[in-house]
């Protein structure tokens, strides 16, 4: 394509061998920056936070903020030239199901960027590391949200070619020129104020333990497409975690899990890092801590304390709701600690080393995923209540706003109208208007029209039904502003305002009129 610049990288017999010596550069330099950087850093790190506690100044916090940034990268460092030291175990992964998850942690940029999916043979699968894969697809549509300033769209392709499941994202931001194009997968490369340059080299590197490979097309100003290829090696069992995990004789369940509490918190995290940054903006923002809450609900799981879970899920549905946070979030994060729980137990009856009897799996199964679905229902339930409750205050408001009757004396106010009036809105004003009569003891209610753009024959009869009821109540109507197509309008249907409404041509007469009697 002429004036594109098109990018491949394989991992077969023919790979760039400037690629793989660029990767196992990377790899030699992450080992030295792992026992000549990390460890002494952690230690300065210690030093500050006793420092902190005995002397407080904002400026240890800061240190200790920049020293957290600087092991963050090279954790992520690490992990993209050892992807393996999260000891996840290969299984089946059906990569179009994993990058529909995915897509739910961007929903809140989806009012600016369309996102159109064409996804074929999605039946089948690849053998692989899941979290490995799906973290790299969380980067490729990361950086393609973030390459679009304003609205644009992006493009999602999954297909069977060959031996091979291709996945082709392509969105219309703002490209790449050539020279950044060969820099692609360089660590510490990027064009983001608060990037770490470590996302594509993370794709990089899980794509090439995967026997796989990467095409990129991208055009300065017009986009970019990156093309992802993963064979299809199909293999058998896998799926079951062995953990190195703490066991004492005849230890209980629930004692095995807190014993090993802080792996779990661990592995939580591990099973989907493309959320931990996610996890620490809810609990700076909201103070929410899921993996606090995660122990909480396996806690209350299984010591089967179904009031307790009840009352904890609802808890959780309200603090939702309140910080407005998304549901999608909680029913991906829901999944990571069904899994990580299931893990643990079947990690315990590999310790146990009894026998475990058919019956006795089958009802720890069920009390598990029944005491999961309880906490879904109610946290559910609570979650769309409060909502429910935030909308009817939110519409209760916005009723009260549009009725606006304000007290010029102890016994006169005065209720302008504004905009148009419709059947709903008709029925609002005759409720509040009769409530405020009695609530402020009201003897003359002046009634002001001027603002008042269209009356159509239903919402007269409904303020003239709201005249009488204001007679009815012992309260006289000053009628103002009525506009000369309104007039017109009274006058075409043959319509009369009742003999008690006093009308006058504007506000001012009213008041006067008023002051007058008064």
């Amino acid at each position: 394509m002429k004036g594109r610049k098109s990018l491949e990288l394989n991992v077969n017999e023919d790979v760039d061998k400037y690629q793989l010596r660029r990767l196992s550069s990377i790899s030699q330099i992450a080992a030295g920056i792992a026992h000549e950087v990390k460890n002494p850093l952690t230690s300065v790190r210690g030093f500050l936070q006793l420092l902190s506690e005995k002397y407080p100044d904002k400026h240890f916090e800061i240190a200790e903020l920049e020293l957290d940034n600087a092991l963050s990268i090279i954790t992520n460092f690490l992990s993209v030239t050892k992807p393996n030291l999260d000891h996840e175990s290969p299984q089946e992964v059906h990569v179009a199901a994993e990058i529909e998850s995915t897509l739910n942690l961007f929903l809140d940029r989806m009012y600016r960027v369309t996102v159109e999916k064409h996804f074929s043979d999605t039946e089948i699968s690849v053998y692989g590391r899941k979290n490995q894969i799906k973290r790299a697809f969380f980067n490729l549509l990361k950086n393609a949200f973030e390459s679009i300033p304003g609205q644009g769209s992006i493009r999602l392709t999954h297909r069977v070619q060959g031996n091979e499941v291709l996945v082709a994202i392509s969105d219309t931001g703002v490209g790449m020129d050539d020279e950044m194009m060969s820099l692609l997968g360089t660590p510490f490369l990027t064009t983001k104020d608060d990037g770490t340059g470590m996302g594509l080299p993370q794709v990089y590197s899980t794509i090439y333990q995967h026997g796989g490979r990467i095409a990129v097309d991208s055009k300065k100003g017009q986009g970019t497409t990156f093309t992802v290829f993963i064979p299809i090696n199909r293999q058998e069992g896998g799926n079951l975690n062995v953990i190195n995990l703490e066991y004492e004789p005849n230890q209980s369940l629930f004692d095995f899990m807190e014993r090993n509490e802080p792996i779990f918190r661990q592995r939580l995290l591990s099973e989907r890092p493309e959320l931990s940054r996610v996890i620490q903006e809810i609990k700076d923002v909201s103070g929410i801590d899921l993996v606090n809450n995660a122990v909480t609900l396996v806690n209350l799981t299984l010591t089967k304390r179904p009031h307790e879970l009840m009352t904890f899920a609802k808890k959780e549905g309200e603090l939702w709701a309140k910080h407005s946070l998304q549901i999608s979030l909680k029913l991906e994060w829901l999944q990571t600690i069904s899994r990580v729980t299931w893990d643990f137990l079947f990690n315990y009856f590999r310790l146990k080393q009894e026998e475990q009897s058919l019956e006795d799996f089958f009802q720890l199964e069920r009390n598990v995923n029944m005491a999961l679905d309880s906490f879904l229902n109610n946290f559910a339930i609570r979650y769309n209540e409060f909502k429910d409750e935030v909308l009817r205050n939110q519409r209760e408001m916005m009723e009260d706003l549009s009725v606006p009757i304000i007290p010029l004396t102890k016994t006169v106010s005065i209720l302008p109208l504004i905009g148009t009036i419709d059947t709903f809105r008709a029925n609002t004003i005759q409720d509040k208007v009769f409530r405020k009569i009695e609530d402020l003891q009201i003897e003359t209610l002046i009634v002001d029209l001027s603002g008042v753009s269209f009356l159509d024959t239903a919402v007269l009869s409904h303020l003239f039904r709201l005249f009488d009821g204001i007679d009815v109540m012992g309260c006289h109507t000053i009628v103002t502003g009525i506009r000369s197509e309104i007039a017109s309008s009274l006058l075409r249907m043959g319509i009369s305002l009742p003999r008690t409404v006093t009308k006058k041509g504007n506000l001012q007469q009213a008041i006067n009129l008023i002051n007058f009697s008064e």
